[in-house]
């Protein structure tokens, strides 16, 4: 029997093997029915209901009946049957449930296999009538056969690029020689049904009951549209390398956590969950033009191979090949051509691979007419026949009338005050590709407190590598000035021949002092290994990235003052992002892991002009993943979880100690007193406790 100081804090049940998890389900839930009973009168009713009868017995075996019966200690409703309920195996055609008395009747419809252990998962689904106070994680276990299937095998779903664990993921079960072996493509999870299913908790954890001692397939995904379906590009999934046997797999502990109402353990295999790409047939699915100078085209697939694009009356020079997303399945065609120049309906043909009725890549030849017609808006329409009325009105009168000018098609989205961020420099973002940016006309002027005189700053304008309508300016920005930008008309030009009017904009160099500065000594696996490091605020969102990271020492300024945390990325093709996995290749995804330091913290405070120093070895950070370095994990994890939740609770009674000052104050004391009093006697106490934990069974 395995026990630890660890232990002890968390309130483990700590078993040896897996034989001995019946006796605890057993014990546990004869404990619930003989101590705990529904309170009558008094404060809330916060229990959930009590298993009174079994009809057959729970864990029967050779069974033969068509209908099951559970009673409770009091009325209960059904709630969410479709996403909490599920059985193991699948059966093709699902139990029905259906209310009766005090309890409730499930008559199985499908076949049973013969020396089959089913079990039927209510998840959270049972609720009492009155409080809809969930039954949680009740199971009924039978086998048609001798025997009830005993083996267990515990595990742990984890996003493999937050890092965060996954939720109700389902686990599925395949006995190694009942599916044939995954060796080029693995459609196992598509094709057949799995022997046995177990469910994840929301923490990740999942303890997979009833299996059989013998070598096991096993994947898990979440069942976003709770059909119990895998459906790529919509689930997460995850896949075991290697065949498990929970015979062989070394023993763990199991624990209730009260606090969360279900079973949990040490995980003994560890799943990472990835959004895998459903299978695309690469084709054109549309083309069209909804601008003069623009067309779009529109692919089947990610990553479509063209070798040739020409048009009747635009030379290929003239166009610009310009990708709208990361997979450049869909691409903006920019003409860069005199509009008097350009038809209405400009004609071509595109080469490119193209999936034929077998999924065969074929090189294709597929013409292309781009028509393109003028639509005037509603708010055109108005203000054209207003201007005719005013024309009209002028003429009756015999007063001379001018078509006022119309307003700068032009468009550029650029802030014109504000702070600079040098990391950022200013943005320009236009609507069409430039044809003439004249950055010598572009004045940029600064002055500081030393220097009141305004002085002339250099101007360098970079495209953005990943949108070429996107410029910024840059400049060596000076700490403490105040700048000043003219753009004169005329020193942009874009495709469509517009020009912009004049530009103006003042603006001041951000302060250094108000953020923090993060160092990192980066400690590579191998002199030649990369790494994309990522600063995160404390809600995960993206502050900085810097990719091809090697061995040596990395620096983040103007990082905003408050909470951050650091993923890394093991960059192990070097195209300086994250690569998903690949279900049908049995590809694993790359592996993301959150820094975390000596203490276990994965999240650092930062204040203005702050500095923090971090050392990152790759070789602890992306070393083998092995049942004891994952409860440690999990164990910092819960920790640090718990310690929130408790900061939060001291923090609450702060809140209602001063509340029933406050009321006290005012008159009030004596009944805020007491409704403080009424609510800690309906939290059920240790009561509630073990009530949670016999109901987990």
């Amino acid at each position: 029997m395995r026990t630890s100081d660890k232990d002890k804090r968390r309130g483990f049940v700590p078993l040896l093997g897996r034989a001995a998890l019946a006796v605890f389900f057993c014990t546990a839930f004869l404990w619930r029915c003989a101590t705990i009973m529904t309170p009558t009168g008094g404060p809330k009713d916060t229990l959930p209901p009590v298993i009174t009868l079994m009809t057959p017995d729970n864990f029967t075996t050779n069974f033969k009946d068509r209908k099951i019966y559970i009673e409770f200690d009091e009325f209960v409703q059904i709630k969410d049957q479709q996403k909490e309920f599920f059985t193991s195996p699948q059966m093709k055609k699902k139990p029905t449930i259906t209310l009766r008395g005090r309890g409730i009747s499930v008559q199985l419809r499908d076949t049973l296999r013969e020396n089959t252990t089913y079990a039927l998962n209510f998840g959270s689904a049972i609720c009492d009538n009155n409080e809809g106070n969930p039954l949680y994680s009740m199971r009924y276990v039978f086998s048609t056969g001798p025997e009830i299937d005993s083996m267990v095998l515990s595990g742990y779903t984890v996003d493999a690029y937050k890092a965060d664990s996954v939720s109700k993921s389902f686990i599925y079960f395949y006995i190694a020689d009942s599916v044939p072996e995954p060796k080029e493509y693995d459609s196992t999870l598509f094709n057949y049904k799995p022997q046995v299913i177990a469910r994840a908790e929301t923490n990740g954890i999942f303890l997979a009951q009833n299996l059989k001692p013998v070598p096991y397939r096993v994947y898990a995904f979440q069942d976003t549209n709770d059909n119990q379906m895998y459906e790529p590009s919509i689930d997460k999934v995850g896949f075991l390398d290697s065949l498990i046997n929970p015979a062989l797999m070394p023993d763990f502990s199991v624990w209730y956590d009260s606090l969360r109402h279900y079973v949990t353990a040490d995980p003994q295999v560890f799943m990472r969950m990835f959004t895998d790409v459903a299978f695309k047939r690469q084709t054109l699915q549309q083309s069209e033009r909804p601008a003069r100078h623009k067309a779009m085209l529109y692919f089947g697939a990610a990553h479509p191979e063209v070798t040739g694009l020409r048009f009747d009356s635009i030379p290929a020079e003239w166009v610009i090949w310009d990708p709208q997303t990361v997979g450049r399945d869909t691409v903006a065609l920019w003409f860069d051509v005199p509009s008097a120049s350009l038809p209405d309906t400009i004609k071509g043909e595109i080469t490119y691979f193209k999936h034929d009725t077998v999924n065969r890549l074929q090189e294709v030849t597929e013409p292309l007419k781009l028509a393109w017609r003028y639509i005037e808006s509603k708010s055109e329409e108005k203000e054209r026949e207003k201007l005719e009325r005013e024309r009209k009105r002028a003429e009756a009168a015999g007063e001379e009338w001018e078509e006022p000018e119309k307003p700068n098609p032009f468009k550029v989205n650029l802030s014109t005050t504000g702070d600079v961020n040098p990391l950022d420099n200013l943005k320009l973002e236009f609507d069409y590709p430039l044809r003439k940016l004249d950055s010598a006309a572009v004045q940029l002027t600064y002055t500081t407190e030393q220097q009141p005189e305004p002085r002339p700053a250099e101007v360098r304008f970079e495209r953005d590598t990943a949108n070429m309508r996107v410029w910024r300016l840059k400049s060596d920005w000076q700490l403490g000035g105040k700048y000043e930008l003219l753009v004169p008309p005329g020193a942009f030009e874009n495709i469509a021949n517009e020009q912009n009017d004049s530009l103006r904009g003042t603006y001041t160099v951000a302060d250094p002092e108000k953020f923090a500065t993060i160092r990192l000594h980066v400690e590579g696996k191998a002199p030649d290994a990369k790494y994309v490091v990522q600063l995160l605020n404390g809600s995960n969102g993206l502050l900085q990235e810097r990719r091809d990271v090697t061995t040596g020492d990395l620096r983040f300024d103007y990082v905003p003052a408050g909470e951050i945390r650091l993923r890394v990325i093991e960059d192990l093709n070097g195209n300086g992002r994250w690569d998903s996995g690949n279900l049908v290749e049995r590809r694993q995804p790359e592996r993301a892991e959150m820094y975390v330091n000596a203490d276990g913290e994965s999240t650092f405070a930062t204040k203005e002009n702050w500095e923090v120093e971090l050392d990152i070895d790759m070789n602890e950070l992306f070393a083998p993943i092995t049942m004891e370095s994952l409860i440690e994990q999990l164990e910092q994890q819960e920790m640090q979880r718990l310690s929130k939740y408790l900061d939060e609770q001291q923090q609450n009674r702060k809140n209602r100690k001063d509340d029933q000052q406050g009321q006290s104050s005012s008159g009030m004391g004596f009944g805020g007193a007491m409704g403080g009093l009424g609510s800690m006697g309906g939290s059920g106490g240790m009561g509630g406790a073990l009530g949670g934990f016999g109901n987990s069974f």
